[in-house]
């Protein structure tokens, strides 16, 4: 072949691989933007995650903010539960003291009120009855008379005659002295001291001739006398218990005594 044959077929085969290249080309740029589209989607994507990395890592901080303010809370809440815990025991400590104060003080004021009392009812004048009467007497003049009353009633006729005797010195215008020179009398005869038997009896009936143990003292009187061998004085004590005691057992008793009086 030629010169001029090589020539031709060189330019035909350069004529022929131009829309190969140009084909080449385009391919290659129609790659290049869609590597450009990746990248570019890529770095948006890659901005975006970091954005919402960034988001969440704000909000994550601001939910660790808050976790920790709300166990700072917790801690205050129960730091001020414990407090009233101490508080109220304290408080129910004070009230339980406080009732133990005010029981405490209850019973002082019982005690001091019964102290009180007491000493009221020893100065404070009683109303009693005795015999059909009524009259106030001293806490004092009662409880001696019935000391002495007592004795007399246990057979002591030596105490109980002289206990009679000093109540009578002591309250001389005692309700009670009625009755005091009455059982006088018996606490005598009781002694087989019958002189002084008719002397209590008589001095009795000469005070009280209304009382209702006034003819119960005049037969006393004459069963005295009788002890004494003093008949006549004896049925003349009987008669003047029936002139002036009729309807009395007492005046039924003597009238059976007259008999037996010699």
């Amino acid at each position: 072949m030629g010169h001029r044959g090589r020539a031709g077929w060189v330019l035909c085969a350069a004529l022929l691989a131009t829309p190969v290249a140009h084909a080449g080309l385009f391919d290659d740029e129609e790659a290049r933007k869609a590597i450009l589209e990746i990248r570019t989607r890529i770095t948006q994507n890659d901005e975006a995650a970091k954005a919402r990395a960034a988001e969440l890592a704000a909000t994550n901080a601001q939910l660790s903010e808050q976790v920790q303010t709300l166990r700072r809370s917790i801690l205050d809440l129960n730091n001020a539960i414990e407090s009233m815990r101490a508080e109220l025991a304290r408080l129910r400590g004070a009230d339980e003291q406080l009732v133990r104060d005010v029981t405490e003080l209850q019973k002082r004021q019982k005690d001091i009120t019964q102290g009180i009392d007491d000493r009221i009812r020893k100065i404070e004048p009683q109303k009693v009855s005795l015999d059909g009467a009524e009259f106030s007497v001293e806490p004092e003049e009662k409880r001696l008379y019935e000391e002495a009353m007592a004795t007399l009633k246990a057979g002591e006729y030596d105490k109980a005659a002289v206990a009679l005797v000093a109540f009578q010195r002591r309250y001389p215008a005692s309700g009670y002295n009625d009755s005091a020179r009455f059982w006088l009398g018996n606490a005598y005869y009781g002694k087989r001291d019958y002189k002084e038997s008719v002397a209590a009896f008589r001095a009795f009936v000469t005070a009280s001739p209304h009382h209702p143990r006034a003819p119960e003292a005049l037969l006393a009187l004459a069963n005295s006398q009788v002890e004494m061998k003093d008949g006549r004085n004896a049925r003349k004590t009987i008669d003047e218990l029936m002139k002036n005691y009729p309807k009395s057992e007492a005046a039924q008793a003597g009238k059976e005594r007259l008999a037996s009086i010699k």
